[in-house]
């Protein structure tokens, strides 16, 4: 028996880390782009951002950046910075839901932090922040498919396994934007077999995680086992791990 139907979303953004990307204006003023379209590879950032936005333009004539991450309590500030932009005059596909604001920082209540290696600043309140420098830029759909390298990354100190170079999992926790609503972590459910953290990532956030079952039963959509032995759930508001911490507009 089939249990899917197909559907035809407006959007795919299926639950990703939020990033607040820092890049040069052509006047030498920083610009923030919020955005939720990267993921890392290695070394390398690969980020996906709209081939008109004005942080767009920036990177492909100055190609520093800082990709800073907030976490789930910052959720309000970035909303702040959503729907504004560094462009004036203000794109003429934009007047209807976006306004010119240069200084970015101020309008968000952030904080510009010196970064070592490129010039954007990094965003001080943010736990985790990648200074990087974009080495190739290709154009898709209407989009820019950009791979940074990353050069040095700072980590907010209570984040830090003492002793190692290694981000606690069980401390650390991104914002997540899932289907334009923000979203914290929940509890931990288990660690790969390559983690090289599994000790700290069992005791700071909750219970222990189970161990990953010998038998797996059919999978459901939230991640337990077994949907024909679970009472189904009422249809709703989408709630994922600490719940839903704020609403994209």
């Amino acid at each position: 028996m089939n249990d899917h139907v197909a559907i035809t979303p407006s959007i795919l953004y299926f639950g990703t880390p939020v990033a607040l990307l820092t890049t040069e204006n052509a006047d030498g003023s920083p610009n923030i782009t919020p955005m939720s379209s990267a993921w890392a590879l290695g070394e390398v950032v690969v980020l996906g951002l709209a081939r008109s936005g004005h942080g767009a333009r920036n990177l492909t004539s100055r190609p520093d950046l800082v990709v800073n991450l907030p976490g789930p309590g910052q959720w309000a500030a970035v909303e702040r910075l959503a729907p504004l932009t560094g462009a004036d005059p203000v794109p003429e596909h934009k007047r209807d839901r976006f306004r010119y604001q240069p200084d970015k920082f101020a309008a968000g209540g952030l904080r510009p932090q010196p970064a070592e290696l490129v010039r954007p600043p990094r965003i001080a309140e943010c736990p985790l922040q990648l200074e990087a420098r974009a080495a190739a830029v290709r154009e898709r759909a209407g989009f820019l498919v950009i791979e940074a390298d990353v050069l040095r990354v700072h980590c907010a100190p209570e984040l830090v396994v003492p002793g190692t170079q290694h981000v606690d999992p069980a401390k650390w926790s991104p914002l997540i934007y899932n289907f334009r609503h923000y979203f914290g972590l929940g509890e931990q459910l288990g660690h790969s077999f390559r983690s090289e953290t599994p000790a700290v990532a069992s005791g700071s956030r909750g219970q222990r995680p189970a161990p990953v079952p010998d038998q797996p039963g059919r999978l459901r959509a939230d991640g337990e086992d077994d949907v024909r032995d679970q009472p189904r759930r009422e249809a709703g508001r989408l709630t994922v791990g600490r719940g839903e911490v704020g609403e994209y507009r």
